[in-house]
């Protein structure tokens, strides 16, 4: 079993920036593939990032890349999303998700690829 905590969610102007944490128990943290997803009210859940097991790999959905960056710390069992240049359209709340990946390399982007989610975290920016 997986345990996942987000942090750092907040209200922030547009323009600015935040950074999200994600901690992670109960499991190797370097045997997991990882990803944040996002979801505004009344809107479907969007892919925001993936990273592979040693961040080699990363991907990013369309409305996020080039402003988003992915990263972890094994050696924390934490990943990261550092935010930048938010937009109103950035508004959600942001979960962290954890799967076991087919070989190292692996991402993964479709949210029913992913085995343990956490709780969120609420981000507002304000325009």
């Amino acid at each position: 079993q997986v345990q996942l905590v987000e942090s750092g969610g907040e209200l922030v102007q547009a323009g600015g920036s935040l950074r999200l944490s994600c901690a992670a128990s109960g499991r190797t943290f370097s045997s997991l593939g990882m990803g944040w997803f996002r979801q505004a009210p009344g809107k479907e859940r969007e892919f925001v990032a993936a990273i592979s097991l040693r961040g080699a790999s990363t991907d990013y959905g369309i409305s996020v890349k080039g402003r988003f960056t992915i990263s972890r710390d094994n050696a924390k069992n934490t990943m990261y999303l550092q935010m930048n240049n938010l937009k109103p359209g950035d508004t959600a709340v942001y979960y962290c998700a954890a799967t076991r990946p087919y070989y190292s390399s692996a991402i993964y982007t479709g949210g029913t690829e992913y085995n343990y989610w956490g709780q969120g975290t609420q981000v507002t920016v304000s325009s």
